[in-house]
């Protein structure tokens, strides 16, 4: 239902708007609702801010699947960001099941909006057909909002090429949560004694519930996400581990990028423990045998703090990627993003530079050009080779399964940069095929 609803809307958007009057500030006309867009004089980039794809989810849909937005009068202003959906942060407890460091914002219940970029005339006229980025946030499922990312930039880095989708997703838990995770949003949420748990939920203040999910979130082990994806027999059927060895993908290709140290932010650096005993406290269901292989494969990894943020980063983070990129044979690229730090994220300021008030730390054209183009190249053309601009510094990209060929970003001492290939090591794909075997105890 979701992903219906998100395709109708965006594809209606762009229709309704070539098929309208061109205007300085464009209307589209959804048949539930006509919102007004508006042209960015500087660059001639038109966007379309908080249209709804989804009914408001309040009241009896509180934990429900997406239902049609209901039909609205009148033309809806589409120049401002759209409200974010309510926030939390990552887990900080040093003890495992379940203080914050997410920053306080503007938050609440009825979020589910999306922003439309594309590249236009002056009237907001839209190019008649152009491939579509869909851009989904991260963030753990308790952060993160559309506002954050400025669609323009995208399309700049794309020679206009594209049009770009930036969605928000409600954050935080539902109705299928693990059931000791359920038991603590009803106790938090004074609905414990009550007949039917979930209809008291979903009648529960909004803010109460608020506040139940940022406590719960951040009781959680630190550096990990309470409220993630669980398997329900419904919607996710099987463990995404075992769906991509069986070939159960969408797509035709795939591009994907990970950072030197993903794991770095997620590790308490004040406390050092080994990595075997890490491993235990990271999954639980993990047991002394599978401690103690984590132990003996990251033993000669550098010192033991090193060695857990290496558990951390690789086991949820970069291993996984590689388990996408052998799901598409032939047809997969990866890159490594190393500039320091090279923590989990910030290659993001390059590709919206910009984004949250930010900008690149290494503001080198000839490089932001190098890495950003090569996402939007593989937009257009599923394949980072045929450029979007031949002058590029990055050189040809071989896909995964050559030798494991993959693609560093990087630069010199001196500030120059640095864009090569190089081949993923041995080790670390000995350590990612231990984590694929442990797979049902780390729930992937």
């Amino acid at each position: 239902m979701a992903l219906h609803l998100l395709r109708s809307v965006v594809a209606t958007v762009l229709l309704a708007v070539s098929l309208g009057r061109a205007q300085t500030s464009p209307i589209v006309d959804l048949g539930y609702a006509q919102y007004q867009g508006a042209v960015n004089p500087a660059n001639n980039i038109t966007h379309f801010l908080g249209i709804r794809y989804a009914a408001a989810p309040l009241g009896d849909l509180r934990f429900r699947a997406p239902q049609p937005p209901v039909n609205q009068t009148g033309v809806q202003q589409a120049t401002a960001q759209p409200n974010e959906c309510f926030q939390a942060g990552n887990g900080v407890s040093p003890t495992n099941p379940f203080e914050t460091r997410a920053t306080q914002i503007i938050d609440i219940e009825d979020c589910l909006f999306l922003n439309v970029y594309y590249p236009s005339n002056a009237a907001g006229t839209p190019p008649s057909e152009l491939p579509t980025l869909v851009y989904i946030h991260g963030g753990g499922y308790v952060s993160g909002a559309a506002s954050i990312f400025n669609g323009e930039d995208i399309i700049n880095q794309s020679a206009r090429g594209v049009v770009v989708v930036i969605i928000q997703y409600r954050l935080g838990f539902n109705d299928r949560i693990p059931e000791l995770l359920f038991s603590e949003v009803v106790a938090q949420t004074n609905c414990t004694s009550a007949t039917d748990a979930l209809t008291c939920l979903r009648a529960v203040d909004a803010t109460t519930l608020e506040t139940a999910n940022t406590n719960i979130v951040a009781a959680g082990f630190f550096g990990t996400f309470s409220t993630v994806p669980v398997v329900d027999g419904v919607f996710i059927t099987q463990r995404p581990t075992l769906s991509l060895l069986e070939g159960k993908v969408n797509g035709e290709a795939l591009l994907s990028v990970t950072n030197t140290f993903e794991g770095t932010v997620f590790v308490n650096q004040s406390v050092v423990v080994t990595a075997a005993q890490y491993a235990l406290d990271l999954f639980p269901g993990f047991g002394t045998a599978q401690a103690n292989t984590v132990g003996a494969l990251y033993a000669n990894d550098g010192n033991e703090l090193f060695q857990v943020d290496a558990v951390q980063g690789e086991s949820i983070f970069i291993c996984p990627t590689y388990y996408l990129l052998n799901a598409f044979p032939g047809r997969s690229f990866k890159g490594e993003f190393a500039i320091p730090p090279g923590l989990h994220g910030n290659d993001v300021l390059y590709y919206f530079p910009g984004a949250e008030g930010l900008f690149p730390p290494f503001n080198n054209t000839a490089f932001i050009d190098a890495f950003a183009q090569s996402f939007t190249s593989f937009i257009i053309n599923q394949d980072p080779n045929i450029k979007v601009n031949p002058t590029t510094i990055t050189p040809h990209w071989n896909t995964f399964d050559i030798l494991h060929t993959e693609m560093l970003f990087n630069k010199t001492a001196d500030n120059e940069p640095v864009v090569h290939a190089i081949t993923t090591s041995n080790a670390l794909l000995e350590r990612c095929a231990f984590w694929n075997s442990v797979g049902n105890l780390t729930s992937q």
